[in-house]
């Protein structure tokens, strides 16, 4: 089903079409009679004497073609309560058969600065289905009309939710799609794709990795017969030469474990192994899309980790990019591989201001915090401060996790510079952590997100009914908006 928004010039709606109406948290409807015939008036009066005024919504039938929606606008709202009455609202319209709605924006009381377009958005956020593969797909088109005067988005605040929503909607179209069709070459032709947008494109493809001695990355691939690639997204939107923002991602488009080969149960999910760098471009494609006033780079490495008779296997050594070596003891602790040398990579070649990265990295950290929080690792106060409020701000939130220099000791090899895993057991997300902090050479900022837990609900959250969530892209655009736009 698809959601159409219409912003018309109309002050009242069809009268036998369905109305929604904005109300205080007492469900008080004595300023909204003007809204109301008197018979509605007196109606909606006497149900709610029997109805449960705990709820946020209520609806209530006049006839088979026409509801009234009451949203009840609590004192104490945050910005993301206020996004998930619009997804409560998307699961109301999706119900029954009516498709047209009429929102009027001169019911709304908030305070809270652009209370209409949060509301759309978080809407707009909950309809996002993935069945592009469905035989038999659904048509129906429900519309959205904003009537009145007041309270309207701005057409520069809808441009930038609309960009917010098509970066989030990209990110999880790549997460969503299938290992067989989303493998490092097309997903490469895909992020080539975005030029149209405004991005400045490089990839990076297996020559040219062997070639900058990207081992690490290029390892991970062997056993695929797709390439292996590290693209870059560049957005230079500021009218100076700033350092830019960087953001980096990690893509395993699809994960077996190599030769720690993982088990058959549930292996049908590593699809979504590559949701940092889905995060990534959908942010890059979203900042590009709204013109954002900054220069920011993304950069992912794309690779598929497979079993054959050239893959890599435990125990092999290999020089990474920043010059250092890492034994590989276990194929299945990949990620860190390719983001080690993306890492290293963004930051001698982009100087950033900051680097972020995002990696469903370990299961580790869903034992820890399940899927309510993400795991952020920092060498830098200020950065991770940043980041958890944006994230409060978004409902996109982490839990700062330690970095200390005694867990080295478990990632030391004793026949290489560092070794992959940590076989002594415990600190899972810490060590895996610990070992990307190495790679950052020149201390700069940065940041890891672990959203192993977050990238992918099977039943669904407040913003999205189910499959991939594209966390990080409303996250990071928030950090930019608030910190440094």
């Amino acid at each position: 089903m698809a959601i159409k928004i219409n912003y018309t010039k109309k002050t009242d709606g069809n009268s036998s079409a369905n109305l929604v109406l904005f109300t205080n948290e007492k469900f008080d409807i004595n300023v909204l009679n003007k809204y109301l015939s008197r018979s509605e008036f007196s109606y909606i009066n006497d149900l709610l004497k029997i109805s449960d005024l705990k709820k946020n919504l209520l609806v209530f039938e006049l006839n088979s073609k026409k509801k009234i929606v009451l949203i009840s606008i609590k004192n104490d709202l945050k910005i993301s309560d206020v996004e998930s009455l619009g997804a409560d609202l998307y699961d109301r319209v999706n119900y029954g058969k009516n498709s047209e709605y009429f929102i009027n924006s001169d019911s709304v009381t908030s305070k809270i600065d652009n209370f209409l377009g949060h509301f759309l958005h978080g809407l707009k956020l909950k309809s996002y289905k993935f069945n592009k593969y469905k035989s038999k797909k659904e048509t129906r088109i429900i519309s959205i009309n904003i009537i009145g005067n007041k309270n309207k988005p701005s057409n520069r605040t809808q441009t930038k939710f609309k960009a917010i929503e098509e970066g989030t909607f990209y990110a999880r179209d790549l997460v969503s799609e299938p290992g067989n069709i989303l493998h490092p070459d097309e997903y490469a032709k895909r992020i080539n794709s975005l030029k149209k947008d405004g991005l400045k494109i490089n990839i990076y493809d297996q020559k040219k990795l062997k070639k900058l001695g990207m081992n690490a990355l290029i390892g991970v691939g062997m056993g695929s017969i797709r390439g292996s690639y590290l693209v870059t997204m560049e957005w230079n939107g500021a009218k100076n030469n700033s350092k830019p923002l960087a953001f980096v991602g990690k893509g395993v488009t699809f994960d077996t474990g190599g030769y720690s080969l993982k088990p058959a149960r549930f292996m049908e999910d590593m699809t979504y192994d590559m949701a940092g760098s889905a995060a990534v471009v959908g942010l890059m494609k979203s900042l590009a899309l709204r013109k954002a006033k900054i220069n920011a780079v993304g950069v992912v490495g794309l690779v598929e980790n497979m079993v054959s008779g050239v893959a890599q296997r435990p125990g092999d050594i290999v020089k990474s990019y920043s010059g250092k070596t890492i034994e590989i003891l276990n194929t299945d602790a990949e990620g860190r591989l390719v983001l080690a040398d993306a890492l290293t990579f963004t930051e001698k070649k982009f100087k950033p201001k900051f680097i972020v990265d995002l990696a469903t990295l370990t299961g580790a950290i869903i034992v820890c915090l399940g899927s309510e929080y993400a795991g952020l690792f920092s060498n830098d106060d200020k950065l991770s401060k940043q980041i958890l409020k944006a994230g409060e701000t978004v409902e996109e939130k982490l839990w700062r996790m330690p970095l200390h220099k005694n867990y080295d000791k478990l990632m030391n090899s004793k026949n290489a510079d560092v070794q992959n895993i940590n076989y002594v057991g415990g600190a899972g997300s810490t060590t895996a952590a610990q070992f990307l902090q190495r790679f950052i050479l020149n201390k700069t900022p940065w940041a890891h997100l672990d959203i192993a837990g977050m990238a992918f609900s099977k039943y669904g959250g407040a913003l999205n009914s189910g499959g991939a969530t594209g966390f990080g892209v409303r996250l990071l655009n928030q950090l930019i908006e608030e910190s440094y736009e």
